[in-house]
């Protein structure tokens, strides 16, 4: 069974910096493109970024690129989202996903979904 667990979220302020965590199990983790996907109050879900299954190559919304850096560490299963120069815009709840071929980017169609990590940029 597939499980993601996001951490480390909170409250900055504008400027500042946060460091999200995502541990994934239920899943041979080194072997999924995982991404970031976050959802502003009132708003859709929105993708942020994506790292592919060897950490080769990352993607970015160009909303976010040149601040949030994406990395995994496959012995802990583990995802991260480091976010500097936090701007209120990036206030969400942020969600990690295990990439679906069926799906894509297509974030309506996938089912499971972790609890998210709040992040609120405030001064």
């Amino acid at each position: 069974e597939v499980q993601l667990v996001e951490s480390g979220g909170g409250l900055v302020q504008p400027g500042g910096s946060l460091r999200l965590s995502c541990a994934a199990s239920g899943f041979t983790f080194s072997s999924y493109r995982m991404s970031w996907v976050r959802q502003a109050p009132g708003k859709g879900l929105e993708w942020v970024s994506s790292i592919n299954s060897g950490g080769g190559s990352t993607w970015y919304a160009d909303s976010v690129k040149g601040r949030f850096t994406i990395s995994t560490d496959n012995a802990k299963n583990t995802l991260y989202l480091q976010m500097n120069s936090l701007k209120s815009e990036d206030t969400a709840v942020y969600y990690c996903q295990k990439y679906s071929v069926t799906y894509g980017y297509d974030w309506s169609r996938y089912t499971y979904w972790g609890q998210g990590t709040q992040v609120t940029v405030s001064s």
